[in-house]
C-alpha cells in the first residue's frame, strides 16, 4: 500500500514499505525534480530485481528516511536542496552507513567526483547516462563495487597511476602494511564507516581510527578517496571499479 505524508506545505513524500524477506535490492529516490524523479521510479519499477521503497525530493528527507527504512541503494542527485548535495550526503552516510550511496549530477568536473568518494559515495554518474547504465550501477555498488560515468572513471584511474604508479608495478610490490591495517584499508575501499569496520573486525571505534591514522601516515595520503585509489591500483579490491561504458 502507497503511503504519503506531507511534513512542509512544499515537502511531500511517498514510500512502499519492502518486505524483510524481498531478495530484490531497495532503493531511495533523492531527486528535488518530481518529473525526474516520477521517471525514474516507473522505469525501475520494471526491473524485477529492484525495489524503489522510498522517494524523496529534499536533503532532510532524505536522512530521516534513508536512517529509517535502511535501503540497500541511494540514488541521490548532487544538486539536492535543504541544505546541499554534499552536506546531505554526509547526513546520509553518517544515519545509514551500510547503504551504498550512487550520485547523479549535470556536474563532471572531477572536483565533484573527489568529494563525493571522499564522503564514501560508491558511484558518480553523470545525468546524460542511459537507464540500462543506472541500473547496471545500482547492482554493481550494491554488489559493493565502484561505478563512474566514462570520464570520470578515466580520471579515477589517471589520479591513481600518478599517485601511486602503474597498477601492474603496484600488485607487485609488497604493501608496508601489517595484517590489520590491510584489513581496515580493505574495508575503507568498500565505502564502509569507521564504526562498521569495528563490528566487522570486532574492535573498538578508536582502535579503527587508529589504524586510519597509520594508514594515512604511512601511505602519505589524507583523504579516503585517496586511500579508496590506493587499494584498487594496489589490487585490493579487484575489479571492483567498473565503467558505465562497458
Amino acid at each position: 500500500m502507497q503511503e504519503t505524508i506531507s511534513t512542509l506545505p512544499h515537502e511531500s513524500l511517498t514510500w512502499h514499505r519492502a518486505k524483510k524477506s524481498d531478495p530484490r535490492i531497495t532503493v531511495l529516490l533523492a531527486e528535488d525534480h518530481a518529473v525526474v524523479r516520477e521517471g525514474l521510479k516507473v522505469l525501475l519499477a520494471a526491473e524485477p530485481d529492484i525495489h524503489v521503497i522510498a522517494e524523496v525530493e529534499a536533503g532532510p528527507q532524505a536522512v530521516r528516511l534513508a536512517e529509517k527504512m535502511k535501503p540497500d541503494v541511494i540514488v541521490m542527485d548532487f544538486s539536492m536542496p535543504l541544505p546541499n548535495g554534499l552536506e546531505t550526503a554526509r547526513q546520509i552516510r553518517a544515519a545509514a552507513p551500510s547503504a551504498k550511496l550512487l550520485v547523479l549530477s549535470a556536474h563532471s568536473d572531477e572536483a565533484y567526483v573527489e568529494q563525493m568518494v571522499a564522503i564514501g559515495a560508491r558511484g558518480y554518474l553523470i545525468k546524460q547516462i542511459s537507464f540500462l547504465i543506472l541500473s547496471k550501477a545500482i547492482r554493481q555498488v550494491h554488489r559493493g563495487n565502484l561505478f563512474f560515468s566514462p570520464s570520470n572513471e578515466s580520471h579515477f584511474r589517471e589520479h591513481s597511476w600518478k599517485a601511486h604508479g602503474p597498477v601492474g608495478a603496484a600488485r607487485s610490490t609488497p604493501l608496508p602494511l601489517s595484517l590489520r591495517e590491510g584489513e581496515v584499508l580493505h574495508l575503507i575501499a568498500e565505502g564502509k564507516a569507521n564504526k562498521q569496520i569495528a563490528d566487522v573486525l570486532d574492535i573498538s571505534i578508536k582502535t579503527v581510527e587508529k589504524h586510519r591514522q597509520h594508514l594515512m601516515g604511512k601511505l602519505d595520503i589524507h583523504d579516503t578517496a585517496g586511500l579508496t585509489r590506493y587499494s584498487i591500483v594496489a589490487g585490493m579490491i579487484e575489479n571492483s571499479v567498473q565503467l558505465s561504458g562497458m
